[in-house]
């Protein structure tokens, strides 16, 4: 027998054979795209503030809330002058929305916020959020949980347990849907099932997903009087 260490990861759920209580959705990269916005400003940031440059390029901290990437990038500036660093980046961001594009199959997988059965949970500030969303003609749910609700940021569980908790739902009987590691990461580590898209990387995030699909156009969601099933579209 072959020794172990470590924790073992969960066994994978059968996504297309749960009932689901709510779907808590990401935003970026899973129902729309602002990659070129994010790029843009991100490099504009670094030039103004003498950050390094190589991992914004193509842009390596998908799905990082902004105030953890800019402890990273600076971490030797003083908490007053990553506050301006932040409030910097969050301005350009908001002012630039050009190329945000819907992603495939986001409308019909939002609908389900009409029954009261999904939220969306991103690392968006909440400006920078309803900047987005009003870029894009989009039916956003009622429920919205931004970087500014939680303490700790995707990868940590807590987003997505705001999430449903705020929709009265267990998060275990949740399906989280996601297209970064760090939010995949933050799913499972909530204990809710994932399914990840392949819309920023060609092979799917990793982090453990329990089912990966190019987006979100190849499965549908029907509601019940039990939840949520998710069937190939």
């Amino acid at each position: 027998m072959t020794a172990t260490t470590g924790p073992r990861p969960a066994p994978a759920r059968d996504v297309l054979d749960e009932v689901f209580d709510a779907v808590l959705l990401d935003m970026d990269g899973t129902l729309i795209s602002s990659t070129r916005s994010v790029e843009r400003c991100w490099l504009r940031f670094a030039a103004e503030f003498g950050a390094p440059t190589a991992d914004l390029a193509p842009f390596r901290f998908h799905g990082v809330p902004g105030r953890d990437i800019v402890d990273l990038l600076l971490p030797d500036r003083d908490p007053a002058e990553r506050a301006a660093a932040l409030a910097r980046v969050v301005d350009l961001e908001v002012s630039d929305t050009e190329g945000i594009e819907v992603l495939p199959g986001a409308a019909d997988a939002l609908r389900l916020g009409a029954a009261g059965r999904a939220a969306v949970v991103t690392s968006c500030g909440a400006r920078l959020a309803a900047a987005r969303i009003a870029a894009v003609d989009l039916p956003v749910p009622p429920t919205v949980v931004t970087a500014d609700d939680v303490g700790r940021g995707k990868p940590d569980p807590e987003p997505y347990r705001t999430g449903a908790a705020r929709l009265g739902v267990d998060v275990r009987r949740c399906l989280v849907v996601e297209d970064a590691e760090s939010g995949v990461r933050s799913g499972r580590a909530a204990g809710a099932a994932v399914l990840a898209l392949r819309t920023t990387e060609p092979d799917g995030p990793d982090g453990g997903a329990d089912l990966v699909v190019a987006d979100l156009s190849a499965v549908r969601f029907e509601v019940t009087g039990a939840g949520v099933r998710v069937r190939p579209a």
